[in-house]
């Protein structure tokens, strides 16, 4: 009878094993952004990143509260259209030699003319929430990842991709996502971010925390805070548990984010 407890008890468990990482499907070949991990990043995309005051400016104080010492090395810039694909943003135009990235700001608002030439080390771009997975829209999708992957590459910076999370009210989204967002990744030789799986991840850990805006689409502060993290993570190959920077929220809040998104980040990298 011990036996079979035994063994029924260890089923059980690799269900629930199973039924947790059902996302993980093909598996990225790109795991980290290292050695030479990028300081400066140009994010390509749409609301999803401009909500709460612009998620790659969270990122930047993040990055700053980690690297207190070379704080200064760390920049990050949106360019964003509301609702749009890549194919809406022309990214030879948004990389052109003296414009996105020329000057930037420091802690006491003086201008920072920037090093001429490469203004970004990495750039990463998001297609809009359903194009990846739109059956009139995902060859586009494959089309501009590999295109603007090339671009980006020319002028001697490394693409990455961010994986976007599914709606509050259609969590099946999540799977097909990954899987396109990982394939293109393979496909171009580019860094994934899995923020799509974080989301995911903490809606099975917490289901009362929302993550989204009255919209069920756009994230709410904490869903700001938890793609941050899982950014942080994937760019800096580092566990953004413990981070100083909490953008307000509360800290049991805080800590759950900081975890989940760094088990996610290393999940997914199978690392």
């Amino acid at each position: 009878m011990m036996r079979l407890f035994a063994r029924v008890m260890l089923a059980m468990c690799l269900a629930v094993v199973v039924g947790f990482h059902a996302q993980a499907q093909t598996k990225p070949k790109v795991t980290t952004s290292g050695p030479d991990f990028p300081k400066t990043a140009l994010f390509v995309g749409n609301s999803f990143f401009y909500y709460n005051n612009g998620m790659p400016g969270h990122l930047s104080f993040m990055e700053r509260a980690a690297y207190p010492e070379n704080k200064a090395a760390y920049r990050n810039t949106m360019a964003t259209i509301g609702g749009s694909g890549l194919d809406w943003h022309d990214m030879e135009n948004l990389l052109r030699a003296g414009g996105l990235g020329a000057y930037s700001f420091d802690e006491q608002n003086n201008v920072v003319f920037n090093k001429p030439g490469r203004q970004y080390d990495a750039v990463v771009m998001m297609d809009c929430s359903q194009c990846p997975i739109h059956p009139q829209l995902k060859d586009a999708f494959a089309t501009f990842a590999k295109k603007d992957g090339e671009i980006v590459r020319a002028h001697g910076m490394r693409p990455v991709l961010f994986m976007s999370w599914a709606y509050a009210d259609k969590p099946e989204m999540t799977e097909a996502l990954a899987e396109a967002y990982t394939i293109a990744g393979n496909a171009n030789d580019a860094l994934v971010i899995p923020a799509g799986l974080a989301f995911a991840r903490v809606r099975k850990l917490q289901p009362e925390l929302n993550l989204y805006a009255p919209d069920k689409r756009h994230p709410s502060p904490v869903g700001t805070y938890l793609a941050t993290c899982v950014t942080f993570a994937a760019l800096t190959g580092r566990s953004p548990v413990g981070n100083s920077y909490t953008m307000g929220l509360d800290a049991p809040t805080v800590e759950l984010l900081q975890k989940a998104a760094w088990d996610t980040v290393q999940e997914y990298y199978g690392l």
